[in-house]
């Protein structure tokens, strides 16, 4: 009998590692590479130059409250800028409302921003940080509207928003 349970919980535990069939999108980074960023500062400059939040969220990967960001419903035709470097991320055109309390775009520009895999609260995630300053932006997820099914997940802090020019 007990050999029956034993056999029956091993093909069960076999069984829930399956093989995951994820998507393959360009938000993929080999970990094994040390990253060099144009722009490198210290921890006390970054200090000086950036706000409390921003400093939390850009340089050590913290999160905003939902809802507190005042570029959440900012619907002005623009573009969206790393607040530590002023490195461009996003588009205006390319931001659409995903009701999860940050500001979310479905492209970034390319080139612009670099992504990592986080494991910090005990899943995958796809972190997203830019591609200048290594500042920590937010999360990629693969829920987001046409045409890129992504949504980028972005603390309000780690960004400055510029207008266009008319």
């Amino acid at each position: 009998m007990y050999i029956k349970i034993a056999f029956a919980l091993c093909l069960l535990l076999t069984g829930c590692q399956g093989n995951s069939q994820e998507k393959k999108t360009a938000m993929t980074q080999d970990d094994q590479t040390e990253k060099k960023f144009e722009i490198v500062k210290t921890d006390a400059e970054w200090q000086k130059e950036l706000t409390p939040m921003e400093y939390q969220v850009l340089r050590h990967a913290a999160t905003e409250n939902p809802f507190s960001s005042d570029l959440l419903e900012n619907k002005k035709e623009g573009t969206y800028v790393c607040a530590g470097c002023g490195t461009e991320l996003f588009k205006s055109d390319t931001k659409f409302k995903s009701g999860t309390g940050w500001p979310s775009f479905y492209k970034e520009i390319k080139g612009n921003v670099a992504y990592d895999v986080d494991y910090k609260i005990g899943y995958k995630r796809t972190e997203e940080h830019c591609a200048t300053c290594g500042g920590h932006l937010g999360h990629v997820f693969e829920d987001g509207p046409e045409p890129t099914g992504l949504r980028h997940c972005v603390n309000g802090a780690a960004l400055k928003f510029v207008p266009a020019k008319n």
